[in-house]
């Protein structure tokens, strides 16, 4: 049974975690504070803000492709983060938010929340962190497909590798990168980053 809620004045949080929700009803739902929320295939996922190792890891990719766009103006439109975008998915009922969401072009128009129904990112970055990797790796990589992101890196610093996914026309191209490997991209000229640096930004935990 699909849960009905009144948006208006009901806040998500971590009692409606796997509780059924249309699409419809969660896209205007509140969240409590403290907590991020999504919905996976017709279900909330509730998730705590992130812990230091992910802190870090999305705030030093996300830093140099900001730096990145300020030296190339014209390559990137928009970066955004998770409680900066939202990615609305109807064939999957899914909302997604992203680590990290790379908009090359404008919004075809920006009224509201009616906004996200038309924008999709180029490029998206997920960090695995407990809990995500099914859906990092499995339900992420079909729904952001489905939408028509370009590419899409999945970085994994538990396996301290970054499986990146690019389209190809119909395909999908895959490329496994390591500690000794540089994150580059096509639609991202120019843009390189080590991935060995982006391992070690989530291991200064273990160093405090």
């Amino acid at each position: 049974m699909i849960l009905k809620i009144n948006t208006l004045s009901t806040k998500l949080g971590l009692r409606d975690h796997g509780r059924r929700m249309s699409l419809t009803a969660f896209e205007f739902a509140q969240v409590e504070d403290g907590y991020i929320c999504e919905l996976a295939r017709g279900y909330v996922v509730v998730s705590e803000v992130a812990k230091f190792p992910h802190m870090r890891t999305v705030g030093y990719v996300r830093s140099h492709m900001e730096h990145f766009r300020i030296e190339n103006p014209k390559r990137i439109y928009e970066i955004c983060g998770t409680m900066e975008c939202k990615l609305l998915i109807p064939e999957w009922d899914s909302e997604r938010h992203p680590d990290i969401a790379v908009y090359l072009t404008p919004p075809p128009n920006r009224k509201g929340h009616t906004m996200w129904r038309t924008w999709f990112p180029d490029l998206v970055v997920e960090m695995i962190s407990p809990g995500s990797v099914e859906r990092d790796y499995s339900q992420k990589r079909e729904e952001y497909w489905s939408l028509g992101v370009k590419e899409y890196w999945i970085v994994d610093t538990n396996l301290q590798q970054i499986l990146g996914l690019r389209r190809n026309k119909n395909a999908c191209i895959q490329k496994t990168l390591g500690l000794q490997d540089i994150c580059q991209s096509k639609l991202l000229p120019g843009f390189t980053l080590a991935c060995q640096a982006i391992f070690a930004a989530a291991g200064e935990q273990e160093e405090r």
